[in-house]
Formats: C-alpha cells, structure tokens, sequence
C-alpha cells in the first residue's frame, strides 16, 4: 500500500475508533438520567454533577502521559491498549450497585478519552503540514460520538429494559458499549500501521520543555471552554431537557444531539476554514459568536408577578369613589391602570405558547373603598407587573445549535495551532491542551450541579458559559495587542505565519 492509501487508512480508522471512544466517554450522561428518572438510584444533583465529571477526568489527566507514550512508542499501540482497559471498565459498570460503585468505574471506562490526544498525534504524522487542519479536522469529527449515545442510547435502554418492563436490563448497556470497544480495537489493529516520531535520546523532562511557553497555555484555555464545554453541555442537556420542558429521556437525548452531532461533524469544516482564513481569525468569530449565544440564553424561563408602580394620594381627604378605572378624593380624580381581561398574560396557560419573547403587563388595583379617610403620600392602589417568559423550546434550540457548530469549529482551530507551533512535540502539547480542555468536561457537570442547588437556576450554566467566552476573548485579544506593539506592522497581515513571533 502507497504512503497515501495507508495515510488515508489510519485516518478513516482513527476516526472511526474515536467515534467509538467518544460514545463510550459519556454514556453516563445518559444512563444516569435514565436511573434517577425511573427511581432506581436516588442521586442528588451534585451526585449527578460528579458522575458525569469522573469519566471526563480520568480522559483528561490522563491525555497528557498517554501524548507522551505517542510520541514515544507510537499511536498504533497506545490507542489499542486504551480501548481495552475501556472495555475492562466498562463491563464493570454492569454490576454497579451504589454511588461509590459508579464512580469507580466511569473513572476506569474514562480511560477512553484518552484516545483523543493519541489520535491526534498519530494522524498528524501522516499528513503535510498544508493538510494537518483538515486531517485533525476530520479526526475530530469523532466528537460526534456524543450525538450517537445522546440519540442511541434511551432506545437501547428502552429495548434492553423491555421498554421499562424489566428496569434491571439496563445492566446490559454497558456490556454492549464494552463489546463494541473490544471490536473496534481489533478493526484497529488490522487497518492501521506503525509510525511515530524520533525520540531517541531524549529524556521525559526533555519532552515536557514545551509546556514552559505561555502560549501552551492560553490553547489549553481555549480548549477547555470550546471542548470542555461541548463535553460538559452534551451531558448536561439531558437533564435540561427533562426538567425544565419536561420531556421524556428520548426526545431530551434527540433534542440534545442537536447540540452535539453538529459540534462534531463541523470540526472537519472548522479544519478546513482554519487552514484556509487561519486559526486564530476563526477563533475570533468562534468566542464571539459563543458569547452572543450564551447572553441570550442566560434568561430565564420565568413567570413572575411582582409589586409595580402605585398611585399615591397627593392630599388628605374622603374616598368618594371607587372604580376600575380611577379613584376620587374629595374633588382629586387618580386615575388607575385597569387590567385588560383577554391579555395573553392574564388568560388561560394554554394560550402562553403564543408569546415568544420576554413579555410583560402592567396594571393596578384599588386598595380603598368609599368613606375611607386617607392621609397624604398614602397608597391608594397597588401596583402589579407581570412577567413572562416561556423559552420557547425551539427558540432555545436554534441558540444551542450555534453554540454546538462554532465550539466544534472552535476545537479543530485550537488544534490546527499546534503542528505549527510545535511540529515535534504535537502528542505532548496536545496532550497537556486536551488534558484542561478535558477538564473543563470533568468540573463543568459538578459546577452546573451545585449552582442549580445553590440558585434553583437552570439557566446559571448560560451564565458560566458567557463568562468563560468572555475570558478566553480578553486574553486572545490583549496577546495579539502585545504582538503588535513588538513586531513590524505587516505582522498584521501575516500573524498566522509569524510561528516564532509572541505567545
């Protein structure tokens, strides 16, 4: 087979296997939505939070030693022997019987996302550097993993709980994903072939010398908000889903495969319009498009009744009359805000569908009758405000949508950075920028978690989200100012090719 057909091969295979590794990565955002819903484990929402956090965390720490063992040793082994303690995880999930249980085994099974930062390294050895983008593009496009157990993974629940006749079936779940990791290791290992870097005579600490730079750095912040957020938002939007539009667990796993299935197909785009507009113009649009999207999201779904503007007396005196409309003393007519029957606000719920956007009514009832004595600045009528707000579902949907295309543009632009920075050292970079993006998959569960507890929110996750996009958009701006204060002024127009140049 030519250098090309086997280049080819290993990609195709790397991608599929990731897509595999993927799936299995965040099957608990899944199977734990479908045990607390069906009251098989009772899991508080901080339980919840680290259950979905653990697998993410063994994933992440882990990228940065298995990049090195790539660099090392090679892609081909490190892959296949990762997906086989996977699968050894996996399986043991089958028998778990409490919290501390399903802890210790997504932290074994979470081993799989690993796989990420080995097939980063290994592809890229195949492809010339004009190519890498689009090759660690279309890699990436194994995110789609997410969507696949988003979408699959309630009906498989349904059909191996006999749709929910036999709730214990659901142990059979994750004996299936465990076959399907051993399966792939095997395709694996047939399709694919041996390559790796030149690491003679370099020790370990040799190896890590890159991550001194700050710029290593600054992409692992990137990476922690574009992909750990994808991982975090793919778990979290099952729950969403279920509890504030009160959907069933499939059509909550379709409605959040949405977000996910976009995410990771588009990172073969975002590859492509990397190599051709460069990564960091992309990245520019990516924060700032995720920042738009996440305020807009940040209200939330609302029904509120709360105090107005009232009507005062403005001199002491005798109610002399009452109405709907305005109130007497003495000579002094008040006029008051009637409520208008028939509003959408003020009619039966059924009809609250028709509003979309943030709306609100204002009105004012008397709070005195005739013959009552009044003194001055004394309230005469109440006033009341009603808002709502009904997050139309699909209004929310549209906003996660483009949250999903941009972050999965967005990850393939943060990657694309590497090979040109750090042509040698792609496994460790990569490793150690997959690790805190990784990690921000791993706290982003727990932190939604416990402020949902502490604010009763919903919504709150938006808010860290913006946040998060707001930083990243900060520290990417004032590094590129610095740039320009130190360089030419045509660094300008050729930043993306200025490798040696800031940080």
């Amino acid at each position: 087979m030519t250098d090309k057909g086997k280049a080819i091969s290993v990609l195709s295979v790397n991608t599929f296997s990731f897509v595999v590794c993927f799936s299995c990565w965040v099957l608990y955002g899944v199977l734990m939505a479908f045990l607390v819903d069906n009251g098989l484990f009772h899991f508080d929402a901080g339980q919840i939070g680290w259950l979905l956090g653990v697998p993410i965390l063994t994933g992440s720490v882990t990228r940065l030693p298995a990049g090195v063992l790539t660099d090392r040793y090679g892609g081909r082994i490190v892959f296949a022997v990762i997906m086989l303690l996977s699968a050894v995880a996996m399986y043991c999930v089958s028998f778990c019987n409490s919290f501390e249980h399903f802890l210790l085994a997504g932290l074994g099974f979470g081993l799989s996302g690993a796989s990420f930062a080995v097939g980063i390294a290994y592809t890229s050895l195949w492809f010339p550097r004009e190519k890498q983008g689009t090759a660690l593009g279309i890699f990436g496009a194994g995110n789609a993993g997410a969507s696949l157990t988003s979408m699959g993974a309630p009906h498989l629940l349904n059909y191996c709980t006999n749709n929910l006749q036999n709730l214990e079936g659901w142990r059979t779940v994750p004996k299936i994903y465990a076959v399907l990791l051993v399966v792939t290791t095997v395709i694996f290992w047939f399709l694919t072939f041996p390559k790796k870097v030149d690491k003679k005579g370099l020790s370990i600490a040799m190896q890590l010398a890159p991550l001194k730079q700050p710029r290593v750095w600054r992409f692992g912040l990137y990476y922690f908000f574009v992909f750990g957020g994808f991982v975090a938002l793919s778990q979290w939007l099952i729950s969403y889903y279920l509890n504030v539009y009160t959907m069933s667990l499939a059509t909550a796993g379709l409605m959040a495969a949405i977000f996910s299935l976009p995410s990771g197909v588009i990172r073969a785009i975002g590859g492509w319009l990397s190599d051709k507009y460069g990564a960091r113009s992309i990245m520019y649009w990516v924060l700032g498009s995720c920042l738009f999207a996440s305020l807009a999201l940040c209200v939330p779904r609302m029904d509120i009744e709360t105090p107005g503007q009232g009507v005062m007396c403005t001199k002491k005196g005798t109610v002399t009359r009452v109405t709907s409309t305005e109130i007497a003393v003495g000579e002094k007519v008040y006029p008051i805000k009637k409520k208008e029957e028939g509003n959408m606000l003020t009619i039966l719920n059924e009809n609250k569908d028709l509003i979309i956007w943030p709306t609100s009514v204002f009105w004012q009832e008397p709070i005195v009758k005739e013959g009552d004595q009044v003194a001055k600045k004394q309230v005469l009528a109440r006033g009341i405000t009603h808002i709502f707000f009904q997050a139309n579902v699909w209004i929310f949907t549209a906003f996660v949508l483009i949250l999903g295309i941009m972050t999965g543009i967005g990850k393939a632009a943060v990657y694309r950075h590497i090979p040109d920075y750090f042509p040698n050292d792609v496994g460790v970079v990569g490793g150690i920028v997959g690790v805190i993006g990784g990690l921000g998959g791993f706290v982003g569960p727990i932190i939604f978690g416990y402020m949902l507890q502490v604010t009763g929110i919903w919504t709150t996750c938006w808010m860290s989200f913006a946040l998060l996009s707001l930083a990243c958009l900060i520290w990417m701006h004032a590094t590129i100012n610095k740039m320009m204060r130190k360089q030419a002024p045509h660094l300008v127009d050729h930043i993306e090719t200025a490798v040696s140049a800031g940080h």
